[in-house]
């Protein structure tokens, strides 16, 4: 991108509003509207936090500890923009241009960019003696250096070539990401999710992938001197391979459902305990009762609608699945990696067994980070030392239900929440949900 010699306006914050203002009365249809253009302009450290500037121009602007925490930004554009320690934490950056933009010490922490392009780019301004000269702001190309990509989704971004040594991508969504030949040394993908991505030619020296998710994911010429992968699920078999099964595994999915349509008369209850179950893709609306696949892997699964009442779950891998209005009374899900799972509208209360004896669900110890409970029925739930960071539970009716001991990190809570619940005691970071 090239242009005249590069002037920079620093704006107030009175000024900054102003323009706020007027973009969303574009958006809105309202009149005195204007696109907000804040290109070449210095914004350190002001507040925009909770604004819709989507479509907003901000090329190669200087946003320092800019504040913009929880706004809307689809479409904007960031060319060689020097957003280093800004707040863009729970940001939606759908199809954002951050093309050459530094994004070093920034914390993206939940934030989306589904779709953003973080290739390497560059402004070149006239100058006097040599013509044309590359605009700089002290850091070349596209430095994400010791960024906080923490539980961002990057699904499907463009990240060529991106500089990003010894950044956080814990618990991230990458799905489908380009990030060939990026800089990725020393960085942390803990429990990321990289399905398809494709990091051919990536310096992956020292990078930590422990407990992420790799089917399908692409390191071809990748430098991968002391990387880690611990736990990594890859498209490999994760315990039971269904292959080595006496019966189908379809055939045996049969013959349960089978089993609980006539009572126990016929067909018989199927055992998945520790097998790898992603093959079956999808199970919605299927009737389950008393499922059994404690320890296995369901990664991806789709049980929407599912008849699950009683099923045995405890420690599986239930990561990314679908649950949405499932039937999980009096379900057991001990020790279960949840993240990321689609819970909205799920009824995970207690299963009324004879003489009216209650089986309350369990998630006690499990793993449910980034979780849309939203709607969701949890009355009487024992979810004792549970981690239910950045999850969604406003919403979901949590009466008499047990979270001792459970973090709470980043969640959203309903205002009443503490009083509807039997037990919060020892919760770590409640109060700030």
């Amino acid at each position: 991108m090239a242009g005249p010699k590069v002037v920079y306006t620093k704006l107030s914050q009175a000024t900054v509003n102003e323009m706020c203002e007027r973009h969303e009365y574009l958006w809105s249809g309202q009149p005195g509207g204007a696109r907000a253009c804040f290109a070449y302009t210095i914004l350190e450290n002001l507040d925009l936090s909770g604004r819709d500037l989507s479509d907003a121009d901000f090329s190669g602007a200087v946003l320092r500890g800019t504040n913009f925490s929880g706004a809307t930004l689809n479409s904007s554009v960031f060319f060689a923009a020097d957003l280093r320690q800004a707040n863009l934490a729970g940001t939606s950056l759908r199809r954002a241009d951050l093309r050459g933009a530094i994004m070093r010490g920034a914390d993206l922490t939940g934030a989306d960019l589904t779709e953003a392009d973080m290739r390497e780019g560059a402004i070149a301004e006239v100058d006097k003696e040599k013509g044309l000269t590359i605009l700089k702001h002290k850091t070349q190309g596209n430095d994400a250096s010791k960024a906080n990509f923490t539980g961002a989704n990057l699904s499907k971004s463009k990240m060529a070539g991106i500089s990003a040594q010894s950044s956080d991508f814990t618990d991230a969504i990458l799905l489908g990401a380009r990030m060939i030949r990026a800089n990725l040394q020393g960085s942390n993908f803990n429990g990321a999710n990289l399905e398809g991505a494709d990091l051919s030619g990536a310096d992956l020296t020292q990078t930590d992938f422990s407990d992420s998710v790799l089917v399908g994911t692409k390191m071809t010429m990748a430098k991968t001197e002391g990387m880690k992968t611990e736990g990594a699920l890859t498209a490999e078999p994760v315990g039971i391979d269904p292959d080595d099964m006496s019966q189908p595994i379809a055939e045996q999915i049969a013959s349960h459902m089978r089993w609980c349509e006539t009572n126990g008369k016929e067909g018989k209850p199927s055992l998945f305990d520790g097998a790898d179950l992603r093959g079956l893709t999808s199970l919605a609306g299927k009737t389950l009762t008393a499922f059994h696949a404690r320890g296995a892997t369901l990664y991806g699964l789709d049980l929407e609608g599912a008849q699950l009442q009683g099923a045995r779950l405890e420690k599986a891998d239930l990561r990314m699945v679908s649950l949405r209005g499932a039937d999980l009374r009096g379900a057991d899900l001990t020790g279960a990696n949840l993240s990321n799972a689609d819970m909205r509208d799920c009824q995970f209360g207690p299963l009324i067994l004879e003489a009216n004896r209650l089986l309350p669900a369990s998630m006690s110890g499990a793993k449910a980070r980034y979780v849309d409970f939203r709607g969701a029925d949890l009355r009487q739930a024992k979810a004792n030392g549970a981690d239910f960071s950045y999850s969604q539970l406003d919403g979901a009716n949590v009466r008499k239900a047990l979270f001792g001991g459970s973090c709470f990190t980043g969640s959203s809570v309903a205002a009443d929440f503490v009083h509807e619940v039997d037990d919060c005691d020892g919760a770590v970071d409640l109060d700030a949900a």
